[in-house]
């Protein structure tokens, strides 16, 4: 049953972490503890990454015939009740089928306290097998925001875009980030351009003497070719087998993906509507005090999308002794029109944000970093080369 968030319950309950920012893995472990963070099924460790938190399917699927916002006013149940199509029970693992909609109540539910809000995103595999996952709470106006002190359950609207997936209960599509917010001239933000440059001086942010910045850390497409097959990117095959998102290194590329060679002339033509992976000429370090989001550099610079699952937890790509760091991996589509990319181009860009403290864990150190030191690399469900 859902309840108006108690602030000072919540607070009494809730002990902050040292600042603003976003919330480690040890003070989310905390949320749980202390009943902020609940689920219907135990939390499993492998739930935990440095500055997230995996969210699971719950029981039930609802098709329904369109993506929806409930509104300041509405629940998610009362519009399913509007919209639902079929329900499909997850207990045994079912088929989202590709161009569909399907709404699922998560596991997981919050009851925040006054000052903690939060964010969601697919996670990496997830966006490089182009499926569109957001988040939806109950009273909402905005797709993976959850204001602060919300109370009530978590739902994931799940649309697969290019290949249908098995999935079952417990199926981790999505993460949650917590953010603390402090008061006045204390609430933490991104970082601007000139802090950028000023962290890049001491400790580089990526393998670049210069920093590129516009709002951001601007990363750059790779169209010259990586590894032995001298690779730029790869084109998803329209008509293929389902994929069970639960069956790591379980598939052939070659059955799912067209690889993109390089060109002489270090270019490639997006095709309208097509889905892409293709990777960042940047190497990135994320440092244990950040986390950083890829966002997108400039609607007027091009129709096409670089990103679904665009968020790095600290220590990606990052060591001390000067590891050569990890590339972005972009899932792209472009829209209405070919669009022509050249090596080099501009596509996207990295806004930083500080952790309000380092986690107890980076990623790389924990057994779920799937993408750590990547190139060029399709989602764990397929064997990798």
């Amino acid at each position: 049953m859902n309840h108006a968030p108690d602030p000072v319950l919540a607070a009494a309950r809730w002990q902050p972490a040292s600042r603003p920012g976003l919330l480690p893995r040890q003070a989310i472990r905390s949320l749980v503890e202390r009943g902020c963070l609940r689920a219907a099924v135990p939390l499993d460790d492998a739930q935990f990454q440095p500055a997230s938190l995996d969210l699971r399917l719950g029981a039930y699927a609802y098709r329904v015939r369109a993506s929806f916002l409930p509104g300041a006013r509405s629940r998610v149940e009362d519009k399913l009740e509007a919209l639902q199509w079929e329900r499909i029970d997850l207990s045994g693992g079912a088929i989202f089928e590709r161009g569909c909609v399907y709404v699922v109540e998560l596991s997981e539910r919050l009851d925040l306290p006054a000052h903690v809000s939060a964010a969601a995103n697919p996670k990496s595999s997830t966006g490089r097998l182009d499926v569109f996952t957001r988040l939806i709470t109950d009273r909402s106006e905005a797709f993976d925001a959850v204001e602060p002190g919300y109370s009530g359950p978590l739902y994931a609207e799940v649309s697969p875009r290019t290949f249908s997936i098995k999935v079952r209960q417990g199926t981790r599509l999505n993460q949650i980030r917590f953010r603390q917010h402090g008061r006045g001239a204390d609430e933490a933000g991104t970082l601007g351009d000139q802090a950028l440059r000023e962290l890049h001086a001491r400790s580089p942010l990526v393998d670049a003497d210069e920093l590129a910045v516009r709002n951001g850390l601007v990363l750059r497409i790779e169209l010259g070719g990586l590894g032995p097959q001298n690779l730029v990117g790869y084109r998803a095959q329209r008509h293929t087998d389902v994929i069970d998102v639960e069956r790591i290194g379980g598939y052939r590329p070659e059955d799912f993906w067209e690889p993109i060679p390089a060109r002489p002339d270090a270019r490639l033509i997006l095709d309208p509507n097509e889905f892409y992976i293709l990777a960042s000429k940047e190497r990135l370090h994320i440092p244990p005090h950040l986390a950083a989001e890829m966002v997108p550099i400039d609607p007027a610079m091009g129709e096409f999308r670089v990103h679904y699952a665009g968020f790095f937890d600290p220590g990606f790509g990052y060591a001390p002794s000067g590891h050569p760091g990890s590339r972005a991996v972009m899932e792209v589509r472009s829209h209405e029109v070919p669009f022509n990319l050249e090596d080099g181009q501009m596509v996207c860009r990295l806004a930083y944000e500080q952790m309000a403290e380092e986690p107890d864990a980076l990623y790389g150190a924990i057994g779920t970093s799937n993408y750590q030191g990547q190139a060029l690399k399709l989602s764990k469900q397929f064997i990798q080369p």
